[in-house]
């Protein structure tokens, strides 16, 4: 099947997406229809209550579901017409994914959970440990590089599953309430680093609970009862302050508000 003229415009596409679960009279629609485009460079944060279907929406995002109607593009392709190898390798090259239970590896270090990606991915071991240093020194853990997850609290490993969704050549950043277990300056270095991330050219969809992280977005969608009922641009007189953060974290919104992504980036 041929994508639909369009179609590679947008970083993530959805056409009339649902997902259903059971089948019959126990058939539970989860999600949809939805129809969404996010374009590069673009942040988009979802909001909705629980069993909305934002975290549905975001396993069709990442190709950890297929629809039951529906197409789901990334990067222009449809992932329906996709085999079960190239499913994985898109997932491996274009997606970074943070997950709410971390999913890092517990025999593994920091920096080596960061890397792995790379180095699945062909780079060689020097240059994927160094990427992957450069990626926690930006969440503010390049001190705890070599310590094992066990060795780390539920902040630092959420941090570390953040810079390993950094790090490559991955374009689509999909992050499930990423802030969970972080303390509130934490949280905005994570936050910041996200809203830097797209303003040089990636993409984030965020789910959230949180109207002060979704600020940072440049919309907000609302999900309700596994449809969208509004999507609108982040609200700037919304924004929370700026709040010190750890040596290193970078300079703030006041700054992506003078030069944002359509204002240069790197």
């Amino acid at each position: 099947m041929t994508d639909p003229v369009g179609a590679g415009d947008a970083r993530l596409r959805l056409e009339a997406a649902e997902r259903t679960y059971g089948a019959g009279e126990h058939a539970v629609r989860a999600l949809g229809p939805v129809d969404l485009e996010v374009a590069p460079g673009e942040f988009v944060a979802i909001m909705g209550p629980s069993g909305s279907g934002k975290s549905t929406l975001l396993a069709l995002a990442g190709a950890l579901d297929r629809p039951t109607a529906g197409r789901v593009f990334v990067r222009g392709r449809d992932l329906g017409q996709l085999a079960p190898r190239e499913l994985a390798a898109l997932r491996r090259r274009a997606i970074g994914f943070v997950f709410q239970d971390f999913n890092l590896l517990p025999g593994l270090t920091a920096v080596e959970n960061v890397a792995l990606p790379l180095e699945l991915d062909g780079v060689s071991l020097r240059a994927a440990r160094e990427e992957a240093r450069a990626g926690l020194e930006r969440v503010g853990l390049a001190a705890l590089a070599a310590r094992f997850p066990d060795d780390l609290s539920g902040g630092e490993r959420q941090r570390v599953a953040i810079a390993r969704a950094f790090v490559g050549p991955r374009d689509l950043l999909l992050a499930d309430e990423p802030t969970g277990a972080l303390d509130t300056v934490t949280g905005e270095l994570v936050m910041r680093e996200l809203r830097a991330q797209c303003d040089r050219g990636r993409t984030a969809v965020l789910v959230t609970h949180d109207a002060s992280h979704a600020a940072w977005a440049d919309r907000v969608l609302y999900l309700r009862d596994g449809l969208l009922v509004d999507d609108v641009p982040a609200a700037g007189g919304a924004l929370p302050p700026i709040l010190p953060g750890p040596a290193g974290a970078g300079a703030g919104r006041g700054g992506r508000r003078g030069g944002g992504r359509r204002g240069g980036g790197r």
